[in-house]
C-alpha cells in the first residue's frame, strides 16, 4: 500500500471507527469480541483498500457480518478453565438498564431517535436536527417530551433523567 492509500485508509478508520465498533458490538454481543471483529474486518479492508475505497464502510460491515455469521455457525464450544468466569451482572444498575430499555421501546420512533442520537450518540442538537431534517427547536421539544414520557413510564429513572446541560 502506498503512502496516499495508507493516509486515506487511516482517515477512514479515524472517521468511521466509532460507528463501526457499535455495529460490531451489536453483532458480537460484547466489547472484546466486537473489537476483535472490527480489527479483523479492517485488516481485510486494508489488504483490498485500492479496490474498495469507493465504498469502504459497506465492505467493512459486510466483512464483520460474514465473520460473525461464521462464528455463529460454528456454535459455542466449551472449554475447561482454571477459574469460573464472572457471574452475570445483577443489582440495581442492571435493573435500571432493563427498565430504561423497556421505556425507550415504548416511545414513538421519532422521540426515541432524538434521545438516542442526542444522548447515546452524543450528537449536538444541530447535528440531530440535520440528521432528522427538522429544526433545532423541534429537537429540543422532542427531547423534552420524550424525557417527560420516560419519567412517566419509568418513575425509578426520574432522578437519573435530570438534564445535565446541552451542547449546541
Amino acid at each position: 500500500m502506498n503512502r496516499e492509500a495508507r493516509e486515506s485508509f487511516a482517515a477512514f478508520v479515524a472517521a468511521r471507527s466509532g460507528s463501526l465498533i457499535r455495529t460490531a458490538y451489536v453483532l458480537a454481543g460484547n466489547q472484546h469480541a466486537a473489537e476483535e471483529l472490527l480489527q479483523n474486518a479492517l485488516a481485510k479492508t486494508a489488504a483490498r483498500w485500492t479496490r474498495v475505497r469507493d465504498n469502504p464502510e459497506g465492505y467493512v460491515r459486510r466483512a464483520m457480518y460474514n465473520e460473525q455469521a461464521t462464528r455463529w455457525r460454528r456454535g459455542r464450544r466449551e472449554s475447561v478453565v482454571a477459574e469460573l468466569p464472572e457471574p452475570p451482572a445483577t443489582g440495581p444498575d442492571v435493573d435500571l438498564r432493563v427498565t430504561l430499555e423497556r421505556a425507550l421501546l415504548a416511545l414513538p420512533p421519532r422521540k426515541r431517535a432524538v434521545l438516542v442520537l442526542r444522548y447515546y450518540e452524543d450528537l449536538s442538537e444541530r447535528e440531530v436536527a440535520a440528521i432528522m431534517g427538522c429544526s433545532v427547536g423541534t429537537v429540543r421539544s422532542q427531547a423534552h417530551r420524550a424525557i417527560a414520557r420516560l419519567r412517566e413510564l419509568a418513575p425509578d429513572l426520574a432522578a437519573d433523567l435530570a438534564p445535565t446541560g446541552s451542547r449546541s
